[in-house]
Order: C-alpha cells, then structure tokens, then sequence
C-alpha cells in the first residue's frame, strides 16, 4: 500500500511534465485506435459474408459481363439452392462525391440475405413498383431519404437518368450489418436498356449463389465453374468472403501504410515517455543512493521506476479508449457512407490497453537498470 502511494506520489511530482506526458499518450492511443478501426471497417464486408453464398462472375473480369441464360443452368447445379442475378450501377446522385453502392437486383437477392431486415409491407410496396427502391437505414439517414421520395441518379456505367421510388428502407440484423446500399429491380435495368442500350441488356455482373451445405461450396463451385469450361464467357465461382477479400487486395497497400502508421505513432510515444523517466530517475539519484543506504534493495527501486512508469501510461491509455469512442462515432459520420461499418471492436481495446503497457515498462528498463546499479557513494554525490 506504502509502494503505491509512493508510486503515484512520484508521478504527480511534476505535474507539467507527467500532464504532457499524459496527453501526448492520449492522442497516441486514440490515433492508434482510430487507425486500427479504419483497417477494420475495410474488412467488415468480407468479415459479414455468409458461408453458404457464392460468388459467380466473368473469369476474365469482373468488368465482363455474363449471359442472361447462365442464371438457369446455374441453378441445375446439384447443391445450389437458390440463384439471383446482381449488377452493379455506379450512378451519381446529386455530386460525385455522393457515393454509395447501387445494385440492380432481382427480389430473390433479399431472401438470400437474411441480415436485411425490411418490414413486409414496404417489401410488398417494392415487389409491385417497377421503379421501386430499397436502401439503408445509414444512407437514408445520411441524404434524408424517405419512403416515397424520388430520387434521381445519372448512370456511368449505364447512359442516361434514372429515377427511382423509395419504397422500403432495411435495417441490419446487426450492427456489423452494411446499411449503406440501395437496390432497384434488375428488370427496370434490363427492359430500359432494351430500348437505349441493346448491346447492354439480358447482360449480367454477378450472380450470387445459394447453397444448401456450406462444406460443399469448393464442390459446387468446380461444378459452375466446369458448365462453362471452354465457352465464351468462362466463370470463376468462389464464396463471397474470398469475393470480398479480391477487392481488398487491390488496396493492400493502404491499408498496410495505415498499419504501418499506427504503430509508428506508438514509437513515438515510447521515445517521449522513455525520454520522460530518463529525465525522473536523473533527477532521482540521490534520492535512490539515499534508499538503498536505508536498506532498501534493488528490487524496490524498480518496481517503484516500473510503477510510476506504468501508472502515468495506463492513465493516459483510459483517457484515450474512452475518448476513441465519441471520436470514431464523429469521424464516421463526417466520412458519410465512405465506411460502412466503422465501430472500435473489443480487439482494438485491447491492442490499445497492451501498447499502453508495453510502452509503460520499455520506458522504464533502463532508468530502472541505473537505479539498480547506482553506488551509494555516486548517487549521494548527485545531490544538489
């Protein structure tokens, strides 16, 4: 008990210097943490992918289409359960800068994602409106979309301008559940391009697959794959995780930059914190000489360095998680639909409380080791 009042006494020493300290430690936690739920707000699409849905696309690229008539003998396939077409639009609403994915879907793709909780009668509303829509809680919310609302969207991929009814707004089954997304009919897509694209129309990008058993998607998915071996149009059939993970590596390199950062920033910390005690023990010397002519041992003088060491990094290390929060709530919404999913998970914590203590006890190694090792004789001559 005497130890850790002694401890703590010695922290608030300097108040200055141990305040500073504490703050360059909470911005290097949060920091750390903000980075950390970044890399994983990257991942939340392939970390929600379901194990029983597949992934069909062009071998060559997800930028060929496929043939309408696929989707039937895809569904031939011994296994598969359920097959929905999807296209990818790629549409601007109002700016650029309004990004959001925009799929064109058929309304089989809804009973396959069972994490999109939308209330019946909304889903009937849509099932009847050839121009209906379908979008998030989260992009509802962040462009003020209501039930009824006409929203326009200019296509890229597509020519021309689309405008949709919105006539269902989804939920998440979690809060890991993407809310971002706005879905139309696939049909609308396909018979409107019959009329200003032909070349365009009875095309498509994806079609996700349902399975009945999830330890036979390798099996199933070498059998797509073989229905259309040396055809035209080649697929590549693979899970939607692996799916996910594809576009994830065109962006390695970020996200390894940002990985990079955070500890970077942890680095720092250490060299000021490191700094920080070197500057205590200094001071302390004779302080120390004067301990160990007491009787004190070695041992004391350490676990009192490594103390006062760990008990300034886990302050600042609490100030910091706890102010991760509200910072990484704020930062989401100021990126808008740019992060589908951006929450500090429990694993970032605790990557944040461990760097904290490992930054705490390297700061301390070697004021401890002169502690230690002081002569009597030499410390008392520091005194003054």
């Amino acid at each position: 008990m005497h130890l850790i009042k002694l401890i703590f006494r010695n922290a608030l020493r300097h108040k200055l210097r141990t305040g500073l300290t504490m703050l360059g430690l909470v911005v290097a936690i949060l920091s750390f943490g903000l980075l950390q739920t970044v890399v994983d707000a990257w991942y939340a699409g392939a970390d929600a992918a379901a194990p029983n849905r597949l992934i069909t696309r062009n071998a060559v690229s997800l930028m060929v289409p496929l043939p309408l008539h696929y989707r039937e003998k895809i569904r031939s396939v011994e296994g598969v359960k359920a097959v929905a077409a999807a296209n990818w639009f790629a549409g601007i609403y109002q700016d650029p800068k309004n990004f959001f994915p925009q799929f064109a879907v058929e309304p089989a793709y809804f009973a396959m994602f069972p994490e999109y909780r939308i209330p019946d009668a909304q889903f009937r509303a849509f099932a009847r409106d050839r121009k209906g829509a379908i979008v998030g809680r989260k992009l509802a919310q962040t462009y003020g979309f209501k039930i009824g609302d006409v929203v326009p969207i200019k296509g890229t991929i597509f020519p021309g301008t689309w405008s949709f009814v919105v006539r269902g707004i989804y939920d998440g089954a979690t809060a890991k559940t993407d809310t971002t997304q706005f879905f139309f009919h696939w049909d609308y897509l396909n018979e409107t391009l019959k009329v200003r694209s032909p070349t365009l129309a009875n095309k498509i990008g994806i079609f996700i697959v349902q399975i009945a058993d999830v330890d036979r998607a390798a099996e199933v998915s070498e059998a797509i794959d073989a229905l259309f071996d040396n055809s035209p149009a080649e697929t590549l059939t693979e899970t939607e995780k692996a799916f996910q993970i594809g576009f994830i590596r065109q962006t390695e390199a970020i996200l390894m930059a940002v990985r990079l950062v955070s500890f970077l920033v942890i680095f720092i910390i250490l060299a000021v914190m490191a700094n920080t005690m070197a500057m205590t023990a200094r001071e302390r010397l004779g302080e120390y000489a004067t301990l160990k002519a007491l009787g004190f041992g070695g041992g004391f003088l350490a676990a009192m360095i490594f103390g006062e060491s760990l008990a300034i990094a886990v302050m600042g290390s609490v100030i910091g998680v706890v102010c991760t929060f509200p910072v990484a709530v704020w930062f989401a919404a100021q990126m808008g639909t740019l992060f589908p999913v951006f929450e500090v998970s429990r694993e970032t914590v605790m990557l944040q409380v461990a760097c904290a203590v490992a930054v705490g006890m390297a700061a301390a190694l070697l004021p401890a080791r002169r502690a230690v090792r002081v002569r009597i004789v030499d410390g008392l001559r520091a005194i003054g």
